[in-house]
């Protein structure tokens, strides 16, 4: 007498459960971790580590670890500062392409030894 051919059994509810809450569990935790860009642009940086904070002498003249350097007045210039430093640096250009001319024409009137015949 011939077997009965096994057929596939569709998965039951209790076998699909453990499947459906693992996937779950899984989306969760990638939404756990913060990737907010701006919340660790505003937070402080690591600490510096013991040996670096350790191996500075005091009283030099450098920053001690972990302090920021203070700012720095910024001061605009005034009009006539910025047309002075403008007609300086047009100055500069000017001086710049003379001397150039000069080595260029220099360059022409000299001929290599090896030009001549």
């Amino acid at each position: 007498m011939p077997r009965p051919s096994v057929q596939a059994r569709p998965l039951g509810r209790a076998a699909c459960l453990p499947a459906v809450l693992l996937a779950v569990a899984g989306l969760a935790g990638a939404c756990s971790s913060d990737l907010n860009p701006l919340k660790a642009a505003y937070q402080p940086g690591p600490a510096a580590p013991a040996f670096v904070a350790e191996s500075r002498r005091e009283g030099g003249d450098f920053l001690p670890v972990g302090v920021s350097a203070p700012a720095r007045p910024i001061r605009a210039k005034s009009a006539e500062g910025t047309k002075a430093l403008e007609a300086e640096l047009v100055g500069a250009r000017g001086r710049n392409e003379a001397q150039g001319r000069s080595a260029e024409s220099a360059g022409r009137a000299t001929r290599p030894a090896s030009a001549t015949p």
